[in-house]
């Protein structure tokens, strides 16, 4: 796998080359490429006829028959693959001056996973779309193939990088919207802390459920903030906490606090 410290802080604004990057890296470090009959399956042999290519004859089969025999191909059945992105404020945490690829806040990270998964579906031939929203529809680009659709959805992908949001959000009023505009069976990959407004958490497990009737598959990428958001990591001196989406205020020292938020946090993730 890549090692993203040998990668330049200034990479991380063209999206495309360190996607390229992370996804080599990865296969690099397989004994088998994934990618390997992804887009075509064998399906049949045929005679070879004068004048034809002769990229897929069958030279095995030739020492055996004497015969010239090409490979036929069918196209496999593309994937349509549509990335949904939480541009909220919250997902904007932690605030850094500069993003890189060894500091990166939640939406940093988002972005360039995103960008990641559509350097694999444009190896696999896959049609891929994107939505970005907070609080509201802010984009949506609907499931293609082409070269050039790829390089607008990047493009998408780099102002999230460079953008500020001040947006509360409530997530399942665009995964509504979202589940009536696909109309095509497709895979769903979802990035969002799941910080919500709302005090009913359960609109947005049934939004997930509208995805998943529509016959959607979904995968879920539940981002948070390891060291600040997951371990608590504070120091034990009084801390004034803001919630940067509802603007609510709280005085606490971290320590007092630290045992009781884990076991809701670990809660709220395993229920």
């Amino acid at each position: 796998m890549i090692n993203l410290s040998e990668v330049k802080s200034s990479e991380i604004k063209n999206l495309d080359i360190l996607a390229k990057q992370v996804v080599e890296g990865f296969i690099t470090g397989m004994h088998k490429s994934p990618f390997h009959g992804f887009s075509v399956e064998f399906s049949e042999h045929k005679l070879y006829n004068k004048g034809e290519s002769t990229r897929h004859i069958d030279w095995k089969l030739f020492a055996k028959t004497e015969k010239l025999y090409t490979k036929k191909y069918e196209e496999e059945t593309n994937l349509r693959c549509h990335i949904i992105i939480d541009n909220s404020a919250s997902m904007h945490y932690p605030i850094l001056k500069q993003q890189n690829v060894n500091n990166l806040n939640k939406i940093g990270f988002s972005a360039i996973a995103a960008a990641s998964l559509m350097e694999i579906l444009k190896k696999q031939r896959d049609a891929v779309g994107l939505s970005i929203y907070s609080d509201a529809y802010d984009y949506y680009a609907p499931e293609k193939g082409s070269e050039r659709h790829r390089k607008m959805l990047l493009h998408q992908l780099e102002q999230l990088l460079m953008s500020k949001s001040k947006a509360t959000t409530e997530t399942y009023k665009c995964l509504h919207e979202i589940a009536e505009k696909m109309h095509r069976r497709s895979l769903i990959f979802l990035f969002t802390d799941m910080f919500q407004t709302s005090e009913d958490k359960s609109k947005l497990f049934d939004a997930l459920r509208h995805l998943k009737h529509n016959k959607h598959e979904v995968v879920l990428f539940h981002t948070f903030d390891g060291k600040k958001e997951f371990s608590f990591e504070f120091d034990n001196s009084p801390k004034k906490f803001v919630d940067i989406e509802t603007g609510e205020e709280i005085n606490i020292y971290a320590e007092n606090v630290l045992e009781q938020y884990k076991k809701r946090l670990i809660y709220i993730l395993t229920n």
